[in-house]
């Protein structure tokens, strides 16, 4: 059942490494500056306002209503339908603060958090791994079953490193994304049973069944795109602000770029900056005619979702430069089923 995880680094010296890791989550790649010049931009504007504390315990956010949640927080700045049958509620407190619900059934079955110095039911973002480490003891292996069925999560050492599983109730987990290179903590998600099966981010073990993830037409399809899009854009930004870097700004015609591409390496099957024809970011960008001074490029296969996208791109070294430089001023995102595709520029003056 374990789908090999690889990452690809390509630079315009032509120097290549490649990665193989056990997950369900491939590869992400990133390709390094090409020279040009500067473009017209548009930006992309957080309209989201949550005054509200966080307040309530994260396990205890899971089966609560929708209508508590509007209680809480309000009307969410969006709703992302994902590609599991549950819709997004998002909520951003500038860049500090970035929440995603899951609301499936009129209930809330998953929460994503991240952003900067928060707490929430003791644990901090931003906090140490092994000081989490100490206090739920991560294990390689986590079992869970049901009425019907038995599962054995296995984690590789990687997993256990990156985002260590843990069993907070009978049917509730809770998965700790974790920055290797500060060997912090850098987001939260707590998630049903049924959820997380779907997901598969850790090899399985299991006796019964598996719940599967519902079939989307190419209408259903375009709008988890179109949510993921946003969702890579939002976090981006909260990564960058907490590391310390300016926030970028919106840029439609490179989100085009990004798109075309995510969508050619799903549709033809192959996983490359550089297309069948053998044209890379460079051309791509002059196709459209995008002028800039700097670009840079990462692109990710196979990740359930944008959040996971996210924090693989930010434990690879690589990307992790992209996605946190100074240098860059504008970004493009586009997402073609699970093919993700990230374009950087930096504007000219």
């Amino acid at each position: 059942m374990r789908v090999f995880k690889g990452i690809l680094i390509i630079t315009i010296l032509a120097f290549i490494m490649i990665f193989f890791m056990n997950s369900y989550e491939t590869s992400c790649q990133t390709i390094e500056k090409v020279s040009d010049h500067s473009s017209k931009m548009i930006k992309l504007q957080s309209k989201s306002n949550t005054d509200s504390d966080f307040n309530k315990s994260m396990l205890g956010w899971i089966g609560l209503s929708k209508s508590e949640l509007l209680n809480e927080f309000g009307e969410p700045e969006r709703k992302d339908p994902s590609a599991y049958g549950y819709d997004w509620w998002v909520y951003q407190n500038g860049y500090s603060e970035y929440l995603q619900f899951g609301i499936l059934n009129e209930k809330i079955i998953s929460v994503y958090i991240i952003g900067d110095q928060m707490e929430y039911d003791s644990i901090s973002i931003g906090e140490a791994y092994e000081e989490l480490s100490d206090k739920y003891g991560f294990s390689n292996e986590v079992e869970y079953s049901d009425s019907k069925s038995s599962y054995i999560f296995r984690l590789t050492k990687e997993d256990v490193e990156t985002s260590p599983l843990v069993k907070l109730s009978d049917d509730t987990f809770m998965q700790l994304y974790f920055d290797t290179f500060t060997k912090k903590l850098s987001s939260i998600r707590i998630l049903k049973a049924d959820v997380l099966l779907m997901h598969q981010p850790y090899e399985i073990v299991y006796r019964g069944s598996l719940p599967e993830a519902p079939k989307l037409n190419d209408q259903e399809w375009e709008k988890v795109e179109n949510g993921m899009e946003k969702q890579v854009f939002d976090i981006t930004n909260v990564m960058r602000v907490r590391q310390g870097s300016k926030p970028l700004k919106w840029e439609n015609t490179v989100r085009k770029v990004a798109y075309n591409h995510s969508k050619d390496m799903a549709e033809n099957n192959y996983f490359s900056h550089f297309g069948l024809d053998g044209e890379g970011l460079k051309e791509r960008l002059a196709e459209k005619e995008v002028f800039y001074l700097s670009a840079a490029e990462n692109i990710a296969a196979q990740y359930t979702d944008a959040p996971a996208a996210m924090e693989g791109w930010l434990n690879s070294e690589g990307h992790r430069e992209a996605l946190l430089s100074e240098d860059y001023t504008h970004i493009g995102v586009g997402v073609y089923r699970l093919y993700y595709t990230q374009n950087f520029l930096a504007q000219a003056l």
